[in-house]
């Protein structure tokens, strides 16, 4: 006998993503699903035990995948598939079956397709909050639809960015998605020793690529935009507070003042101290 957990989501007509269903399953030995097709997307997560995916890819050949526990599988609308539990070694799985305008764009971005639908995982921390959160959504299915879509939209930001296969689909939107990233990175970290390197690994990406896409969308490279924005940050706080020259450098990330007072003139063409001198808001 399995240990099934089923709960179906009432039609509110959410329409950038919206959920149908959602459930959990410990399978018996070699219990099998389908050959059948989904009309929407439908994202199974392993929870312990291993199986087998059938699942046709773009051109309608029929691939095999083992999947094991830590990992899981998304499911195309309309992709034939068919799913079977190990003799041995049964899976146990919880899934959520979704759609909506944004829900394509969401899915390529975290680089699941019907040629790639394993998802395994880049960030164990990040998986384990995209686990969490699945199991929210399972396990309380009475809540409100609009507390179901909220956790709905927290499953699908842990998916995309603890996937190990996040590449680019759909060139423009993706860079944007990656320069947002980078831009709130810096933005919250920018007084602390970080380097373009740094910000690089946080978005996953290389660093010679991720300096391309960055300065053809920001027209300035990384590098220059940091230093420009710490400079920013540090002409607020020269015309605003009365911190010390040496305070405001480590407050904008230059433990250096010598440093920091270099690359101000190097931006503004005086020192932090002419450049207060002229623009002090006096109280």
């Amino acid at each position: 006998m399995s240990d099934l957990i089923f709960s179906v989501f009432p039609n509110e007509n959410f329409v950038d993503l919206g959920l149908y269903q959602s459930g959990k399953e410990q399978c018996s030995p070699a219990h099998s699903f389908g050959p059948a097709a989904r009309n929407h997307f439908l994202f199974h997560y392993v929870l312990s035990g291993t199986g087998r995916l059938f699942a046709d890819d773009s051109k309608g050949n029929t691939q095999e995948y083992q999947i094991r526990s830590g990992q899981g599988f998304m499911l195309s609308p309309r992709q034939i598939c068919t799913y079977i539990a190990d003799q041995a070694l049964p899976w146990e799985y919880a899934w959520i079956e979704f759609d909506g305008l944004r829900a394509k764009e969401i899915i390529e971005i975290a680089g699941l397709t019907p040629d790639a639908p394993v998802y395994r995982a880049r960030s164990k921390d990040l998986r384990e909050h995209m686990q969490e959160e699945l199991l929210y959504i399972v396990n309380h299915g009475n809540e409100s639809p609009f507390h179901l879509i909220g956790h709905l939209y927290l499953f699908i930001d842990y998916l995309s960015r603890s996937s190990a296969e996040m590449r680019l689909s759909g060139e423009g939107r993706v860079r944007d998605f990656y320069i947002k990233e980078a831009l709130a990175y810096i933005e919250q970290n920018f007084q602390n020793d970080i380097s373009v390197e740094g910000i690089a690994e946080f978005c996953g990406l290389n660093r010679s690529y991720f300096g391309r896409i960055f300065k053809d969308t920001i027209g300035k490279s990384p590098q220059e935009f940091l230093m420009n924005y710490r400079m920013v940050k540090a002409t607020e706080l020269l015309k605003l507070t009365g911190f010390s020259i040496g305070d405001i450098a480590n407050a904008v990330g230059y433990p250096n003042q010598l440093h920091f007072s270099r690359a101000f003139k190097n931006v503004y063409g005086v020192s932090p101290r002419e450049w207060r001198n002229k623009n002090r808001v006096r109280t």
